[in-house]
């Protein structure tokens, strides 16, 4: 006697497969720090002992057009990057359309010790470098034993 599964593949390889459908479709990352792909700008956030360091990567985008601001240790980068369109005629169509166009907004919250008074901000090739200092009182310092 054979017996026929309800199933003609794997039960677990079909699941698996349903999960990466669902994780492209939606565009949700594994990853534990969130589903943050697909912002723009693109962001690099870290550290020193001495200092925060942001990278905004918008190229495109009029630095004037782009506004950084420290309100209660949250970072806010927002701004417009106009839409860049070819000249309309009847006969012109767009087939691929995916550069960001229009407003953003992207916020980081910033640690407690960073000192809101010592930021700089720079933007050069389509980068936009924001550096803010550290506490004083946050800095590590050597002790020396007597």
């Amino acid at each position: 006697m054979i017996y026929r599964t309800p199933f003609p593949r794997d039960v677990f390889a079909e699941l698996d497969r349903l999960q990466r459908e669902m994780r492209e479709a939606f565009d949700i990352t594994p990853s534990i720090r969130g589903a943050a792909r697909g912002g723009f700008p693109a962001m690099n956030v870290g550290g020193t002992p001495r200092s925060v360091e942001i990278y905004a990567f918008a190229p495109g985008v009029d630095p004037s057009a782009i506004e950084v601001q420290i309100e209660k240790g949250v970072l806010t980068i927002a701004g417009e990057r106009k839409v860049e369109q070819p000249a309309q005629d009847a006969k012109a169509a767009v087939h691929i359309d995916e550069r960001f166009a229009g407003r953003f907004r992207r916020v980081v919250t910033l640690p407690d010790d960073i000192d809101a008074n010592a930021v700089e901000a720079r933007y050069r090739d389509g980068v936009l470098h924001i550096s803010i200092q550290r506490k004083q009182a946050a800095q590590p310092r050597r002790i020396s034993i007597q």
